[in-house]
């Protein structure tokens, strides 16, 4: 068998990515010849090398763009490469129905360290987390099978943890108000049941309240769960030099920044 007539054969079962290794498992040629040919088709658009020794098929319909949806590889890429991972931040946002702001970037979390994936029209950002979740990942249906999403409350509390390298909390408030009609109280008591930022959950808490202004059966699981143990000042945007000063709401969230919602 030819790599030609491999990426066919995986395309008539909707998969749209492949390795190096199986390639090699199951056509009868010399690596060499199978690297030629595998760069001859990256040379015609027909698939793309994106990341070491890892291709993607890229089929007439998405040509255009060069790439193809990251729901259709990203389940058989991490299993690939041995690692826990969930689209989170924006990309999990659009599949929750927030995502007025088009963000072109893709978003992964994982439990190992990559580095960010840049090439003509891919854009793949990786984070990492020390804490895996035990709960709030979502299983999605692609055409090509499941996928993993962060739920609309992982997702909040991702995007105000990670908010300096994201944009900064105004450019993601109008996403957070989107999430919070998808977040139920049950999501809520699944995160509180093992998320370790008590910092991030008292300005997720502050928001959803204060300027969301949700039905209160969401945010008071998250006080009541602050208040079991200590909490302390925290200012809204964290900044290297300054110090929360005194609060005056229940969060004890110092609004150091001005919030502006664009939606």
């Amino acid at each position: 068998m030819d790599v030609s007539s491999y990426i066919k054969e995986l395309q008539s079962v909707e998969e749209y990515s492949f390795s190096l290794e199986e390639v090699l498992k199951k056509c009868n040629k010399t690596e060499i010849a199978i690297k030629r040919e595998l760069s001859r088709l990256v040379t015609k658009k027909e698939i793309t090398n994106l990341r070491k020794g890892y291709y993607l098929i890229i089929p007439p319909r998405y040509s255009k763009q060069e790439q193809i949806p990251i729901q259709l590889f990203v389940e058989k890429l991490f299993k690939h490469l041995k690692s826990n991972y969930y689209l989170g931040f924006y990309s999990a946002a659009k599949f929750h129905g927030a995502g007025h702001q088009q963000v072109q970037r893709d978003y992964v979390m994982t439990d190992k360290a990559f580095s960010n994936i840049r090439k003509s029209s891919l854009d793949i950002h990786f984070f990492t987390t020390s804490k895996w979740p035990s709960k709030n990942i979502v299983e999605k249906k692609s055409d090509a099978g499941i996928f993993k999403i962060s739920s609309p409350a992982l997702t909040a509390v991702d995007l105000i943890h990670h908010h300096n390298k994201l944009g900064g909390i105004s450019r993601m408030l109008a996403i957070l108000e989107e999430l919070s009609e998808e977040i139920t109280k049950n999501d809520i008591e699944d995160l509180l049941s093992w998320y370790p930022h008590k910092s991030t959950l008292q300005r997720f808490g502050f928001l959803l309240e204060q300027e969301l202004q949700v039905e209160s059966e969401l945010y008071m699981p998250i006080i009541k769960h602050l208040k079991a143990s200590n909490f302390f000042p925290v200012l809204l945007s964290p900044k290297s030099k300054e110090k929360p000063g005194a609060t005056s709401n229940n969060w004890k969230v110092d609004i150091n920044i001005q919030l502006e919602n664009d939606l």
